[in-house]
């Protein structure tokens, strides 16, 4: 064995390694409760648990304060810890060939930390929005406030569709091109260096977070910490990024949300 085939083995093990313990630990502290003081949950139902637009006899219930900072802060946390269990599976491919792509260059060796960092950055950018958006619901009183799923069947009809026509939108098929070839990907964004790969990172990142955005939505739908949810939607990000029918199962996932958002819509 040559001197770079050992490195590029050795390199290769250490970040397969990494990717592998902070998904665990990730899943780890999701099963905790990420802080939030909660018990884990794993439920699925078609319908939402409550509807508060169509109770009768019975008073509307009053919308909670918003959060405090440090309550954001720990919510956005929650969202981030999240992404990181769900999207570090499928973004293993692009970044264990950034690694020997890199591996061999012994000029401008690989910085598979820095392209970690800048993915997750993006992800952070989004954990931050959702946090926010939760803030929101809650304000608004359409999230229940134990499991934080919708209880507004319109909120859940609207986002089940919303995410049902974005899977068969042309926006989500370029997105998802880009995901699904890491080679093609790293040939054309590859730069030399720390902030080359923090830079590569962070757009391989906004690719990753254009396909999956309104499918992380989703959580709001099956609950925000549900761990069904966050399985399965693991298993579809997974499944439409690194499998030969990927899109076409990308496709039937987004029919099956339109026809599950009109049953909620309508029964």
């Amino acid at each position: 064995m040559t001197r770079v085939e050992a490195a590029l083995r050795r390199q290769r093990a250490l970040t397969i390694a990494a990717l592998a313990l902070l998904t665990l630990l990730a899943w780890g502290w999701l099963l905790l409760g990420a802080g939030m003081g909660m018990a884990p949950r794993a439920a699925l139902h078609l319908l939402p648990t409550a509807s508060p637009g169509r109770m009768t006899g019975m008073a509307m219930p009053m919308a909670p304060a918003g959060w405090s900072a440090a309550e954001l802060l720990l919510a956005v946390s929650m969202w981030w810890v999240m992404m990181l269990a769900m999207m570090l599976p499928a973004a293993a491919p692009v970044i264990l060939l950034y690694a020997r792509a890199g591996a061999a260059q012994r000029a401008a060796p690989a910085r598979p930390g820095w392209f970690l960092a800048g993915y997750l950055a993006v992800w952070g950018l989004f954990s931050l929005a959702a946090a926010i958006l939760q803030d929101g619901l809650q304000r608004l009183g359409v999230l229940t406030p134990v499991t934080m799923e919708a209880s507004a069947r319109w909120l859940a009809a609207a986002i089940l569709v919303a995410a049902g026509l974005y899977q068969l939108s042309p926006l989500k098929e370029a997105c998802l091109a880009r995901c699904r070839n890491p080679g093609s990907f790293l040939s054309r964004h590859y730069r030399p260096g720390p902030l080359g790969a923090l830079r590569m990172g962070a757009v391989h990142g906004a690719f990753c977070l254009g396909c999956c955005w309104l499918l992380m939505a989703l959580l709001f739908v099956g609950g925000v910490m549900n761990l069904a949810w966050i399985a399965l939607l693991s298993l579809l990000v997974a499944s439409e990024k690194l499998l030969p029918g990927g899109r076409l199962i990308g496709i039937a996932a987004g029919l099956g949300f339109i026809g599950w958002g009109a049953l909620v819509a309508f029964l």
